[in-house]
């Protein structure tokens, strides 16, 4: 009997054709999430849900999909949006597609750090506004990369390719904080440093590390605190680990010198959001891994870890829990 596979977003037809030809395939036609009551209604008997990172997958979702579900693959790195728990008490296999966005990642971060420490955001707007005058000794002046200290919150894969892309900058140390050292960190001579200490001596500190209890909003007022007050932030993590009132407060206040953001909480933002008021935070909608190659990729992949795990073979990346 044909399985029942049930996609959540519009996806490509390379990866849809990798389903269709074994499966029957329900897709939710639209590159808008699906809406709750269609996703608990189409799921229903399904033995394989195909989704993204914005799709809430509950214990009620899999409640309603039934004794068929079988496994959940997810179009993304980060899988804080399944109920890992209730999976794993079903015995319900889980995919993700790690790595395949390791580079589109790293240059989008290396952009966001170059677009708030050298305020290109605020130099466009000068442009198309009008305030771009005569010449200025210290107007519109940034930060400048080339003997700095860059600290990396979480070197792993992304990290360490984000240290790569900075060091031709002149980057002269780089430091990092992980619960145990990095087999990366000798790749960059990096050196494994105290939380506390790396925020005191970077001038640039980049988040790329997961969300979980021991991050969630480890950026807050105590640690917005500990930096110099040049320091600018930058995140392409997950918006958890920020407590966003607090770092309003720190750019606000000058606490820091400026922020560059990738990903907030919520997503997305409002557009009436205190954060967006701010002339020293740029903000980005959540674009880490929006290039085309890499996009086609993950979606293929996605769909071969669906495949792999209703076949009940080894996923090609499957989440260990």
């Amino acid at each position: 009997m044909a399985r029942n596979i049930y996609v959540t977003r519009r996806i490509s037809q390379k990866g849809l054709d990798i389903l269709k030809n074994r499966y029957n395939v329900s897709m939710w036609d639209s590159d808008e999430p699906v809406p709750r009551d269609e996703l608990l209604k189409k799921i229903v008997g399904c033995d394989g849900i195909y989704c993204v990172l914005s799709d809430k997958i509950d214990a009620k979702v899999i409640e309603a999909a039934g004794s068929t579900l079988k496994t959940i693959s997810t179009m993304s790195v980060g899988y804080d949006h399944i109920d890992l728990s209730m999976c794993k008490q079903r015995n319900i296999t889980v995919g993700y597609t790690p790595d395949v966005l390791t580079d589109a990642t790293a240059e989008l971060t290396v952009a966001l750090l170059l677009a708030a420490s050298r305020r290109i955001v605020e130099g466009v707007n000068e442009v198309k506004s009008g305030g771009w005058g005569t010449w200025k000794p210290y107007w519109m002046c940034g930060l400048g990369l080339s003997g700095s200290t860059v600290g990396i919150v979480g070197l792993g894969r992304i990290g360490l390719a984000v240290a790569n892309r900075l060091k031709p900058f002149g980057v002269k140390r780089f430091l990092y904080n992980n619960r145990t050292p990095s087999q990366h960190a000798p790749l960059i001579a990096a050196e494994l440093v105290s939380f506390e200490q790396l925020l005191e001596e970077s001038d640039f500190v980049v988040v790329s590390c997961a969300l979980n209890s021991d991050t969630k909003e480890m950026f807050n007022s105590k640690a917005f605190e500990k930096m110099k007050s040049s320091a600018i932030l930058i995140n392409t993590s997950r918006g958890g680990v920020v407590q966003q009132d607090d770092l309003y407060k720190a750019l606000k206040t000058g606490e820091i010198k400026a922020a560059g953001l990738d990903v907030t909480t919520p997503e997305p933002l409002p557009t009436d959001h205190q954060l967006l008021s701010l002339r020293n935070c740029v903000i980005l909608p959540h674009i880490g891994s929006a290039t085309d190659d890499t996009r086609e990729t993950m979606t293929i992949l996605a769909a071969e870890n669906l495949v792999a795990g209703i076949e009940g073979a080894p996923m090609p990346h499957q989440v260990k829990i």
